[in-house]
């Protein structure tokens, strides 16, 4: 039995179903996307889901960021279960029933706001080798309403119930005062507050949102390609990641009583961490790369692993080899799936 309480770690994001399928390269040429990315579905993109569908060996997946972490960080802490709390929008369809259905088998506590309008969002992962392509249809996803959702009281009540928080970068495309509100009521009761860059298209386009939210960021995570973005964003003038850790480790703060950790993964190389005073180095575990299935995930499995040791309050080190355990049981999977029971101690 873990240290750890129900609905004491809550997330909120874009909850999508992934449609994952190998792919050649003619196709990401079609549709002009590179082969290791992630990006909002344009117009241009609306053609490539039915393609998709048509053309390749397609497998569905429950999706969206944060709820992947969410997920994973139940899957490593077992019982009790729905120690993880999930909030998001999906449409009144079949997708969303999946997605509804798939919370449940993994021991989450999700609640989701549903509506009409809008069908339940999709993200087509485009598989290349070891490379994924993602393109995410928020459709649903992008209808959160923190007056419709967040604020009414019973779903209130599970925020402040939580410990630890934990949304991605994604999500400040959807709904900005539903993370400040989350973030805000994180910092002023002295509990943690965790964000992820996500994406480089977050720091450059979405600039104002996360440097609106930044103030309140506990544990900041990242790969080294967003890292890399939001040095570039923020004229850090450096391309060294240790560098960057440092710098966005010391951005301002509304909470001191804690110093802000920043964490960035970089694929097979070490994890950088920053703390206060140091900058820590954590080499990933070993993987023969005929042993890689499918990368889709290792970053949301990273940030899961690591939640469910945070939420613990074991110690960062310990919150870091979670992370690299979790992210190397997920590559070895098709898609953001896990065995049954994880072999980490």
């Amino acid at each position: 039995m873990s240290a750890a309480s129900p609905n004491s770690l809550f997330g909120m994001g874009n909850p999508l179903l992934d449609i994952c399928a190998v792919v050649d390269k003619d196709f990401l040429d079609k549709y002009t996307l590179k082969p290791n990315d992630q990006i909002l579905a344009e117009d241009k993109h609306k053609a490539l889901f039915d393609e998709l569908v048509k053309k390749f060996k397609v497998e569905y997946h429950a999706g969206g960021a944060t709820q992947n972490s969410i997920k994973i960080a139940q899957w490593m802490i077992q019982e009790p279960h729905n120690v993880g709390t999930y909030m998001g929008c999906i449409g009144k369809d079949n997708f969303g029933e999946i997605l509804k259905e798939k919370a449940k088998e993994a021991n989450i506590d999700a609640h989701y706001y549903e509506q009409d309008e809008e069908p339940t969002g999709t993200c087509a992962a485009c598989i290349t080798g070891n490379d994924r392509s993602l393109v995410a249809n928020l459709a649903a996803a992008n209808c959160y309403k923190k007056d419709k959702h967040l604020d009414l009281e019973e779903n209130w009540k599970l925020v402040e119930k939580a410990e630890v928080y934990y949304i991605a970068g994604f999500f400040l495309t959807v709904s900005l005062e539903s993370i400040l509100k989350v973030a805000k009521h994180a910092s002023e009761n002295n509990k943690l507050f965790c964000l992820n860059l996500s994406a480089p298209f977050i720091s450059q386009f979405f600039k104002d949102n996360l440097m609106q939210v930044m103030p309140y960021v506990d544990v900041l995570f990242g790969n080294e390609t967003e890292a890399a973005a939001f040095a570039k964003e923020q004229d850090f003038e450096t391309k060294d990641i240790k560098e960057i850790a440092k710098k966005a480790q010391a951005l301002p703060k509304a909470n001191t009583n804690r110093g802000r950790i920043v964490v960035l993964t970089q694929g097979k190389d070490e994890t950088v961490m920053a703390l206060s005073d140091k900058v820590d180095t954590f080499p990933v575990l070993k993987i023969d790369p005929k042993d890689i299935v499918d990368t889709n995930g290792a970053g949301d499995a990273f940030v899961g692993g690591f939640l469910s040791e945070l939420v613990q309050e074991k110690p960062l080190e310990q919150c870091v080899k979670a992370a690299h355990y979790a992210a190397n049981v997920i590559i070895r999977q098709a898609g953001c799936t896990f065995p049954e029971k994880p072999d980490f101690n």
